[in-house]
């Protein structure tokens, strides 16, 4: 599928999101100020440059939520070695299952 980029923000959706909206570098710098409003009311703004997706402007809500989530443990162990519930005992023990009887 062709790729076309308007002068200004295009209301093209694709995989981005429905409220991404596209500015080629010279229209963003001449109109900072409308992309900021838009990414403070509509969401992430895609800045393009020589036809190729560069940067993205969000709101900083946003990105703090992004970064805490990239804050997260990076595996299982250091996640459970870090849990506020660390210390607790778990009673895991359980009655041994035997089965039962099923009439055929």
């Amino acid at each position: 599928m062709p790729r076309f980029l308007l002068k200004g923000p295009s209301a093209r959706r694709d995989a981005k999101g429905p409220s991404a909206r596209r500015w080629q570098l010279q229209t963003a710098k001449a109109q900072f100020s409308e992309l900021f409003r838009r990414a403070r009311s509509e969401g992430p703004q895609w800045v393009t440059r020589q036809d190729k997706e560069a940067v993205v402007v969000l709101p900083a809500e946003e990105f703090e939520r992004l970064r805490a989530r990239s804050r997260q443990p990076q595996s299982l162990v250091e996640f459970f070695a870090k849990s506020p519930l660390r210390g607790v005992r778990i009673d895991l023990d359980r009655k041994p299952d035997y089965g039962r009887a099923v009439e055929l």
